[in-house]
């Protein structure tokens, strides 16, 4: 998993990706999608149907899951940092009219990922080239954050430190794969950004 990304004259990026590496990331965007969770019914809404859908309440707790806790962090830091509870209703009521909506966003990013993933057919074992318009870039960026994240999160990191001590976990331990996956995202994710910037 070498491949990196490099910029295209229309303020895209691209990326060359064997069969494997397009697996992990389809497989990877797909389970990421299933945590978390079904986004709701969209079809036309008329009227008071809109309105009611632009102030539909979401939940105002965390939740228990540690990596959708990561993915939607309580937006004052939460209870364990601040026990005010002004703070916490606060932060309650900023969750329950903004979560919906992240969550929302963050399956279109996931799902705009395999997407331009299935559209790729590498050919005779080598490798296909991924070319990104800008606005997939964004989505891209998001997608490739979560994926960090929710790996990040299960493999307990809490900074870059702690993914340098995983590098060197022994090939036999099981979250030996985990972490090459996390590394390589974090590679992607960093040039991507590059290619963005430069």
């Amino acid at each position: 998993m070498t491949g990196h990304f490099e910029p295209l004259p229309d303020g895209g990026a691209s990326v060359p990706l064997d069969e494997v590496e397009i697996s992990i990331l389809r497989s990877l965007a797909v389970q990421l999608m299933e945590l978390i969770g079904p986004g709701e019914e969209t079809g036309e809404r008329e009227g008071d149907d809109l309105l009611a859908s632009i102030f539909n309440d979401g939940p105002s707790e965390p939740p228990a899951d540690p990596v959708l806790a990561r993915l939607f962090p309580d937006a004052y830091g939460g209870p364990d940092l601040v026990p005010d509870d002004d703070v916490r209703a606060a932060s309650a009521e900023f969750r329950r009219y903004t979560e919906n909506d992240l969550r929302s966003r963050k399956r279109e990013d996931a799902l705009a990922l395999i997407r331009a993933l299935d559209t790729l057919a590498p050919t005779g074992g080598g490798s296909a080239e991924l070319r990104l318009k800008p606005e997939e870039c964004r989505q891209w960026l998001g997608a490739l954050n979560d994926l960090r994240l929710a790996i990040g999160t299960r493999l307990e990191v809490t900074d870059e430190e702690d993914g340098g001590e995983l590098l060197r976990l022994p090939d036999s331990d099981p979250r030996k794969p985990m972490v090459m996956a996390y590394l390589w995202l974090g590679g992607l994710q960093e040039t991507l950004v590059e290619s963005l910037m430069g």
